[in-house]
């Protein structure tokens, strides 16, 4: 398989626990020939920094792929429906004291505390239309019609570049659905064991050091 692009998390992937970016990474991925897309659970404003900050192209999926960008000076495009997430949300607050995170910066999705079980929470909110997801740094309620995975393929269209062309990138249970959809899906040491099933190379270093282990198996530095 020829690779073409990469779709790589930021959150416990390029960084660590504490969200310190590993600079071997940034330095492995600015020495890349294909594009690369940052896929992230955090706002747009973030992503585009983080791109600028990295040095990678500015195409960004963010909110679990409830928003997509091309252009660091273009447009959000909205792929999710937060009412939805509000309607679910509604549902939780009568059982749980919930604690909400950049919610008037989230155009798609809802951003919780990990104040409480997630199993938990996931059985009330079957039937709503949505999904709970836990990126090991918060809850997210997102439309169930989104993902990381589905927001790559709207990507990969616009930009002419087949998903089976993409190396993917992760650690969380979020990346899931990208890894379904790229043509090779690496988990880094430190991924979540869902992540890690799916995976189709688990790195022996975590973060950034798995990132930059990855890059150079695929023979892309």
């Amino acid at each position: 398989m020829e690779i073409k692009a990469m779709a790589i998390d930021i959150d416990g992937t390029l960084t660590d626990r504490r969200r310190s970016l590993n600079c071997s990474a940034v330095e492995a991925l600015r020495k890349l020939k294909v594009p690369v897309v940052l896929a992230t659970g955090n706002i747009s404003c973030f992503a585009r920094a983080a791109a600028k900050l990295i040095g990678v192209s500015d195409i960004i999926i963010c909110e679990n792929g409830g928003v997509v960008r091309f252009e660091y000076d273009g447009e959000d495009i909205v792929l999710g429906d937060k009412k939805k997430c509000y309607r679910a949300l509604r549902a939780l607050e009568k059982e749980f004291d919930v604690v909400l995170l950049d919610d008037s910066y989230r155009k798609a999705e809802i951003c919780l505390r990990r104040t409480f079980r997630k199993e938990d929470a996931r059985k009330i909110l079957e039937g709503y239309g949505v999904r709970l997801i836990d990126s090991g740094f918060a809850y997210h309620i997102i439309d169930a019609e989104v993902s990381k995975g589905k927001a790559l393929e709207y990507i990969a269209e616009k930009i002419g570049i087949s998903p089976e062309n993409f190396a993917a990138i992760g650690d969380s249970e979020n990346d899931v659905e990208l890894f379904d959809v790229a043509g090779i899906g690496i988990a880094v040491a430190n991924a979540h064991l869902k992540l890690k099933k799916v995976a189709d190379i688990v790195t022996s270093k975590p973060n950034g050091d798995g990132v930059v282990e990855a890059l150079e198996f695929l023979g892309l530095i």
